[in-house]
C-alpha cells in the first residue's frame, strides 16, 4: 500500500490546504501578479517537482488564461529565452529558490523587479504549489490521455 489518496484519507486536511492555496492566490492578486504569471509559477514549481498531474492541470489553466504555447514550451529553460519580462524572470527565479531550498541562498532573481508584497506572494504560491505537488505525487494521481 505505497500509494493512498490523501484527500480521501483525511479530507479535512485537504480542505485546509485548499483554503491555504486560495489565500496565497488572493495575496498574489493583491500584489498585482498577473493570472498568467501565477500559472507560470505553479507550472514551473510542478515541473521541478516532477508532478505530472499538476503540470497538466496548470498547463491547461495557463492556456485558458491566455498564455502562449511558445512561452510554455520554453518555461523549463526560461532564463535562456527572451520570452519573459524582467519581473517574470525574477518571480520564476524566486519560485525555483523556494522549491529547491538552495543552500547557500541564491539571489540572482533579486533584481528589484519584485515589490516586497510580490516577493511574499510568489514565495507563498511556491510553498503552496510544493504542497499540492506532494499530495498529488504521494497519492498517485493518475495522468492518462
Amino acid at each position: 500500500m505505497s500509494r493512498i489518496n490523501l484527500s480521501r484519507q483525511h479530507p479535512e486536511v485537504y480542505e485546509q490546504l485548499a483554503a491555504f492555496s486560495a489565500a496565497a492566490e488572493e495575496a498574489a492578486a493583491a500584489a498585482e501578479l498577473s493570472p498568467n504569471l501565477i500559472e507560470l509559477i505553479k507550472l514551473r514549481v510542478s515541473q521541478l517537482n516532477g508532478c505530472a498531474f499538476c503540470c497538466r492541470l496548470h498547463t491547461r489553466d495557463a492556456l485558458a488564461a491566455g498564455e502562449t504555447a511558445d512561452r510554455l514550451s520554453v518555461l523549463p529553460a526560461w532564463w535562456e529565452s527572451q520570452y519573459f519580462s524582467a519581473l517574470e524572470q525574477a518571480a520564476l527565479g524566486l519560485a525555483e529558490e523556494v522549491t529547491r531550498l538552495s543552500v547557500p541562498e541564491r539571489t540572482d532573481w533579486d533584481t528589484d523587479e519584485l515589490t516586497p508584497a510580490q516577493v511574499s506572494a510568489v514565495s507563498w504560491l511556491a510553498v503552496v504549489m510544493n504542497a499540492w505537488n506532494r499530495v498529488a505525487i504521494r497519492s498517485g494521481y493518475r495522468v492518462a490521455p
